[in-house]
């Protein structure tokens, strides 16, 4: 008899849901990352509405658990943005491109407020931790010509990646990765 893994899900936000999208769908064991809305009140929002109803840009991640853990795609967050803005990411200003950890279950609220608990007791910062830890409630994906942007449109996406800012500061913040297993492996 063979067992089915069951595939597990996570939505983080993180500034432009285009560079959040294309960071996570190179990391082994995501299968299927959707960009979208979520953390707002208003129903079916779009790229001209989603602020207005209070949604920020998101990514749906659907896994393996069984090749990846929701640990290590919560280094590969923080990898990937300035944990310490709260008032945007980069060239991304305002609570629509904020950084938060919406959470499914309990178990993942566990492991993102022991993260993130982690990383602001690191000294990686200097500025306190501003990522916020959310339930998850809805998520509307974007448009179809948001998805797979970076893939659809490589150099209109290397332009925009390149001038917001994104990779200087990653490169700079985590060039010296101190920790090599646990929360911000160097592993995946």
């Amino acid at each position: 008899m063979v067992v089915e893994a069951t595939n597990a899900t996570a939505t983080f936000a993180g500034g432009c849901f285009w560079c959040i999208e294309a960071d996570f769908a190179k990391v082994p064991g995501v299968l299927k990352v959707v960009s979208g809305y979520t953390g707002g009140s208003g129903e079916n929002p779009t790229y001209e509405s989603y602020a207005a109803k209070g949604h920020i840009e998101a990514v749906q991640v659907s896994y393996d658990p069984a090749k990846i853990s929701y640990d290590q795609l919560l280094d590969v967050l923080w990898r990937h943005l300035d944990p310490t803005d709260a008032g945007g990411q980069f060239a991304d200003r305002g609570p629509q491109y904020r950084s938060v950890i919406f959470y499914h279950d309990e178990e993942q609220r566990r492991l993102a407020e022991e993260s993130k608990e982690v990383l602001g007791k690191s000294g990686r910062f200097t500025k306190p931790i501003a990522t916020e830890i959310l339930k998850f409630d809805k998520f509307y994906p974007a448009e179809a010509y948001h998805q797979g942007y970076a893939q659809k449109n490589p150099l209109r996406y290397k332009f925009y990646r390149h001038g917001s800012g994104r990779d200087t500061f990653i490169k700079r913040a985590w060039e010296n990765l101190e920790h090599k297993t646990g929360f911000f492996s160097d592993e995946p």
